[in-house]
């Protein structure tokens, strides 16, 4: 049930995270109506990902899903557009992810 949360918000995150930027190229980097219509499809199905959740608890996913978005977040800016995180950037999101380790798989 672990992994199958945890991929889940892999795959949440590349839904979001490719969907903002998508919109962000189009707008900010004159890409175009196509873009940002691509953007806009993916942002839609970061919404569908995050139901398929094992949880019941909306507000636990999505302020889980927070810290996992911190992270995938600058881990995008590293892989698509050479951003390079200093140690802070770094720390800031290994606590990010200790709290959705807390949130999602602390037993109860």
């Amino acid at each position: 049930m672990i992994l199958r949360s945890v991929v889940l918000f892999a795959l949440a995150a590349l839904m979001e995270i490719g969907g903002a930027w998508l919109v962000w190229q189009g707008v900010r980097e004159h890409r175009g109506w196509l873009w940002i219509g691509g953007g806009v499809i993916a942002l839609g199905l970061y919404g569908f990902v995050a139901t398929l959740q094992p949880d019941a608890n909306f507000g636990r996913i999505l302020a889980a899903y927070g810290g996992v978005f911190v992270a995938g977040s600058l881990a995008w800016g590293m892989v698509v557009d050479g951003f390079r995180p200093d140690r802070y950037d770094v720390i800031g999101a290994l606590v990010c992810l200790a709290g959705v380790a807390v949130i999602m798989y602390a037993p109860r």
